[in-house]
């Protein structure tokens, strides 16, 4: 008797129209002797055609809900094995073929989220014909379809992913030769609206009328679970594979931000190489603003979702983003006037096509607590209008006697679908920080000790900042190849600070000299960029080209007062708060800062060839500076223009390599006081990059290895003349070059296991100087030379203890310099953090704790008196629901 043989197609088809098919046909090899007895069972199983099965409902979201039909319920508790996986191109694009002798036990679940749709295989293991497990992995199989990949996700299920380029598919399901259709339509496509559920004039078991077997759209959410990602945006606004990016990118994505427990942007890109904080506002553990070191260079605030929306003292809540992508080296070629360090870009989350809601609360230690909540999907039966709102409420007490702080988040967005070709997203998000009295300042003592914990520094502090942002994104694509893109975003933001601090420090064990100090900043930010996107060839060359013109306008307007107070030293061993404290000032607006700059920008992603690929680029800005001045002076604005260009070539000699080298240069309005009374020039930065990005494990684990010299050029440096020096006047000579090795590593290793690691090695110093005495040869400040990192977990994968998971992160930072002169240093230290999670079905809880063992180190610091302190150990709950 011949054995049986099965062969489960999943097959994905480009038509004319740009639809993705996704066929289910099941066929069955019978034995002669079962032909002869019975002939009612035929050869291949026959699938009858839409018309003539007996739906139980035309609803889209039951419809997909519903597993598609096979050709017999899997067997309880059987796994079965596929055995390989084909990729065999047709007429119309490629056909995946699941090879399996039990074909007739598996059953097919089909659901969406974000870009991806994905079909779940229940009772099925992906192994080869030695018993070793496999993953399959094609990228971009066919024009509009981002990477299709089949792997298995725990020890009972294989998923097949398809992971569109610009947004999440749409689902058709229409007759075919083949057997029953599922196509899957891109987002430039147009598509029927959903049919009507059944009524009682026709029930749902009625057979469907012709009308009824036009196509329907099925979306449905679901989630993504990976630490790898494939895709960015940030380095190119393209929505590009990693590997094919001539440049060093990183992306820490919501899986990750929810497996640690992130709470502040500082935190989310704690597992990126080379990157370390810099310096905060105190009190605000990096929730307020925040400035970052990426490659040796300090980058004020962030960008969002391309723009630049953070003025580098707003509020920066964690619960509106979606993930977070860095790009090191200079980036002005797309993002205008910057540091030449980097880019921290975050990815904000957006209305879902489904019904999606979320409800979640967190508790700690120093009585925090945060009730959350996340709603989404449809505003309208054919989806054209989608909608998302966050809220959040974070609070509680610091590790400071005294101290406390709340966080307010609002953010409210619409997605209107205007016509087939036309989407809109507007939005608008509140935030608000506020302590009273806030968390301060550390004293170093001499002997390099810190003070206890606990003692709150000062007589008083409170901190506030609000923000609001708004703005739209508008997309319209003209055909399948070219599209528009209009964007804009307003940040309006008001800072307010209120401190007595100390001056000095009296033996090394009394606080001294207090002045009572107020600040309030308000800034208003206006970003907006319009840019045409298009592919198209030139022979056997393909292209895809971005023009664009983009503006920014930042008015600051700035008031500050401080004078001294008669408050007594506080002891800090034993302190006395007992004592008359005089009211806070209260500052008004006398200084403000005007900056507006106009760019333009061109850039050619180029494929000689599948495996040969060139980017280049080139932006040229418009700038006007009026720098901090009184509000009513009328001294001139500087006025600077810079071109910054961008070339980087990709070779990739297999599928799992991608080996690349770069050049690229950024610029930053230098604006100080010049001798002669002449505009300085613009800070430059250089940078000459070359690396490897791997693909380990059929795709599930990635790596990126990078080789850097980084050079800013046109530092200014105080003026020779000692009398001139007095004076603040500063000469343009300085250097100050970054050379370093950066390793980052993310995906899975096993099913369940989970890491994202890296290590930088930085080597920055100051090559050219005009300082008394000399500052050639010094490090830059607060630039470890060694930092490392490792985050862990795993999830149990099946029996009763599925959904069972643990975490374990590493996180080393080296010896810093705290400040240029190199006369002080922040010691390394090593922190441990820890998490145990259940996660099955809707249903998440999780505990984790920060710096497990309790260290004591600091993570910055402003002047050797002014150090910011580590959190002490820290344990949160957490629970949350999703239906």
């Amino acid at each position: 008797m011949r054995g049986w043989c099965l062969s489960v197609r999943l097959s994905f088809l480009i038509s004319v129209s740009g639809c993705l098919s996704i066929v289910a046909v099941s066929s069955v090899l019978a034995s002669e002797k079962q032909q002869d007895v019975d002939t009612q069972h035929q050869t291949s199983f026959q699938i009858r055609q839409p018309s003539k099965i007996e739906l139980p409902t035309t609803n889209a979201q039951l419809l997909v809900q519903s597993p598609t039909p096979s050709n017999s319920p899997a067997v309880s508790g059987s796994i079965v094995t596929i055995t390989g996986v084909k990729a065999n191109p047709t007429d119309k694009g490629v056909e995946i073929i699941l090879e399996t002798t039990l074909g007739e036990q598996l059953q097919v679940s089909n659901r969406s989220a974000e870009n991806n749709f994905i079909a779940d295989i229940p009772n099925a293991q992906l192994r080869l014909s030695s018993g070793e497990a496999f993953t399959f992995r094609s990228e971009k199989p066919v024009n509009g379809i981002t990477e299709i990949t089949v792997t298995n996700i725990d020890a009972n299920t294989v998923r097949v992913t398809v992971v569109g380029v610009a947004a999440l598919p749409t689902v058709e399901l229409f007759d075919d030769d083949a057997g029953l259709v599922f196509a899957v339509t891109s987002t430039t496509t147009a598509t029927k609206p959903p049919q009507t559920p059944p009524t009682e004039e026709q029930p749902a078991s009625e057979t469907p009328t012709a009308q009824q077997d036009d196509p329907i759209e099925l979306v449905v959410t679901g989630e993504r679970d990976s630490y790898r990602v494939p895709n960015a945006s940030t380095a190119t606004r393209t929505d590009t594979p990693l590997r094919d990016i001539p440049q060093s990118i990183q992306v820490v994505p919501q899986e990750v931000l929810r497996d640690r427990s992130v709470r502040t942007l500082t935190q989310a890109v704690e597992t990126v190489s080379g990157v370390t904080l810099s310096s905060s506002y105190s009190g605000s553990v990096g929730t307020v603003g925040g400035f970052r070191t990426i490659r040796g260079f300090v980058q004020g605030g962030s960008f969002r979702n391309g723009l630049n929306g953070d003025p580098g003292i707003g509020v920066n809540p964690i619960g509106t983003i979606e993930q977070v992508e860095v790009l090191k080296g200079p980036a002005s070629v797309l993002f205008g006037a910057l540091e030449p360090g980097g880019v921290i870009n975050t990815i904000t989350r957006q209305p879902l096509a489904e019904p999606y809601y979320r409800l979640g609360f967190e508790a700690g230690n120093f009585g925090r607590y945060q009730p959350s909540v996340d709603l989404s999907g449809p505003l309208t039966t054919d989806r054209s209008i989608l909608y998302r709102f966050i809220a959040a409420y974070d609070g509680g007490e610091g590790f400071q006697d005294y101290t406390n702080s709340q966080t307010t988040t609002i953010a409210p967005s619409l997605t209107f679908k205007i016509g087939d070709r036309t989407n809109l997203n507007i939005y608008y998000e509140y935030a608000r920080y506020y302590a009273n009295p806030s968390s301060s300042y550390t004293a170093l003592l001499g002997d390099g000790s810190l003070p206890p914990r606990s003692f709150y520094p000062s007589y008083g502090t409170s901190l506030e900042s609000e923000s609001q942002r708004f703005g739209y994104a508008l997309n319209h694509a003209f055909n399948d190849n070219w599209q528009v893109r209009n964007n804009l975003a307003i940040n309006f933001t008001n800072f307010s600070n209120r401190e007595i601090y100390y001056l000095g420090i009296l033996d090394d064990r009394f606080l001294s000299g207090f002045e009572n100090f107020a600040a309030d900043d308000s800034i208003s930010t206006y970003s907006g960029q319009i840019d045409l996107l298009g592919k198209f060839k030139t022979g056997s060359i393909s292209h895809q080209l971005l023009a664009g013109f983009d503006f920014n306008r930042r008015v600051q307007y700035f008031g500050q007062l401080q004078e001294s107070t008669s408050l007594p030293d506080l002891d800090i061993f034993n302190p006395n708060y007992d004592v008359t404290v005089p009211d806070f000032l209260i500052p008004v607006f006398t200084n403000q800062d005007i900056t507006q700059s106009y760019g333009v920008y061109l850039q050619d992603q180029i494929a000689f060839s599948d495996n040969l690929k060139l980017l280049i680029g080139g932006r040229y800005d418009w700038i006007s500076s009026s720098g901090f001045r009184l509000i009513d002076s009328d001294d001139p604005s500087q006025n600077d223009g810079a071109f910054s260009p961008r070339i980087g070539l990709v070779y990739q000699p297999s599928e799992n390599i991608s080996l690349y080298t770069s050049y690229s240069q950024s610029f930053r309005p230098a604006v100080g006081r010049n001798p002669d009374n002449r505009a300085f020039e613009p800070t430059r930065g250089t940078q000459y990059e070359v690396g490897i990005k791997t693909d380990f494990l059929d795709g599930r684990l990635s790596t990126t290895l990078a080789a850097y010299n980084l050079t800013k050029t046109n530092v200014l440096t105080p003026d020779p003349d000692p009398v001139l020096a007095l004076q603040g006047f500063q000469v343009q000579v300085g250097e100050q070059r970054s050379r370093g090795i950066e390793l980052d590593v993310a995906g899975e290793v096993l099913p369940g296991w989970r890491i994202v690691a890296s290590y930088a090695l930085t080597d920055a110093e100051v090559t050219a100087d005009n300082s008394t005495p000399s500052r050639i040869g010094n490090r830059l400040e607060m630039v470890p030379q060694h930092q490392a990192s490792l985050w862990t977990t795993y999830t149990i994968q099946g029996g009763d203890l599925q959904g069972l998971g643990f975490g374990l992160g590493l996180f080393y930072v080296g010896e810093r310099q705290g400040n240029l002169d190199n006369s002080f240093q922040l010691g390394d230290y090593l922190r441990t953090d820890a998490a145990l999670f259940y996660r099955r079905d809707r249903f998440n809880a999780a505990i984790n704790v920060r710096n497990l063992f309790n260290t004591d180190y600091l993570s910055a610091t402003i002047g050797e008196i002014y150090n910011f302190r580590g959190e002490p150990f820290t344990i949160t709950g957490s629970v949350s629901w999703e239906f």
